[in-house]
């Protein structure tokens, strides 16, 4: 009897084959059979039987909808299909390191130092095998240095352009270091601060406390403007003036006594951080994971 022409693992489960994890990734990648058949150089029924083929070999349905957005499974099958095809294209003697994913993401300034860094180690240890790339944005603009891949904005949260979800939402309150409230104070009132350099910035009006503290004053039109909160901190700490901050980002320099809370008085910030990405890219195991971290470290 001739030996069959099967392939088998260790473990006796056959292994699919490669034109149908090759047309299973593209179809993921494209969601359009017309395109993935072009891709491939087949018919649009050639790609139907491919799929239907690999599904009846695993047991488990790839695709749910007709949309091609992946089940659960197929999301995950899906990782492990690009993670073998990637092996299978690197050739002896390339200097590539075997499973690295490089991941690019763009985040604004003080979101990074005061909240992701502190936390990142914890990504960093759980997937090794991804290496981060960290460029800069700049808050309301949404400048990016390069193209990322997933994108930490932060702004009213209207982004027609890319997917998104909130992440941190948080309170503001005006903070000062402790030299500037014992040469300018005591402040008791809000109303005290009627007379001293109050630190301006796009990213947190004082109109929104004003209201809080239900003070019909108009924003602030003169004194010293900044587009990070970082930056606006700092010189806070420096003297300069009161800044409005979010408890959020300011603990750094809270925890290390350089600014303090002037009142209990908070509000809400009309803006938020947001985490943003064009669509297909959460078909990427290592962004998937990373947004998935990112959701558990935030909560």
């Amino acid at each position: 009897m001739p030996p069959s022409t099967d392939r088998f693992t260790s473990s006796g489960r056959r292994i699919p084959p490669i034109q149908c994890l090759l047309t299973f990734e593209a179809l993921a990648r494209l969601r359009s059979v017309t395109q993935t058949a072009e891709e491939l150089c087949v018919t649009p029924s050639a790609v139907s039987h491919r799929v239907k083929q690999l599904e009846q070999l695993l047991g488990t349905r790839l695709f749910g909808r007709a949309d091609f957005s992946l089940t659960t499974e197929g999301s995950a099958y899906l990782s492990q299909v690009r993670e073998g095809l990637t092996a299978l294209q690197r050739f002896p003697g390339t200097a590539s390191a075997p499973g690295k994913r490089r991941l690019k993401l763009a985040v604004t300034p003080t979101f990074a130092r005061a909240i992701l860094i502190p936390r990142l180690r914890q990504f960093t240890d759980t997937y090794p095998e991804i290496d981060l790339a960290l460029q800069v944005s700049i808050p309301l603009l949404d400048v990016v240095a390069e193209d990322a891949d997933l994108v930490v904005r932060f702004g009213p949260g209207h982004y027609a352009d890319m997917e998104h979800v909130e992440i941190a939402r948080d309170v503001v309150t005006p903070l000062a270091s402790p030299a500037f409230v014992r040469e300018h104070g005591p402040f008791e009132r809000p109303e005290d601060l009627e007379h001293v350099p109050l630190l301006r910035s796009p990213l947190e009006p004082w109109r929104s406390w004003f209201a809080a503290c239900k003070l019909d004053w108009p924003a602030p039109t003169e004194g010293s403007q900044f587009n990070d909160i970082g930056l606006m901190c700092d010189a806070a700490a420096a003297g300069m003036g009161v800044a409005l901050v979010r408890l959020k980002l300011g603990a750094p320099w809270l925890d290390q006594g350089t600014l303090v809370r002037l009142f209990d008085i908070q509000a809400d910030s009309p803006h938020a951080h947001y985490l943003c990405w064009r669509t297909g890219t959460m078909d990427r195991w290592e962004c998937a994971a990373f947004a998935e971290w990112l959701r558990r470290a935030m909560a």
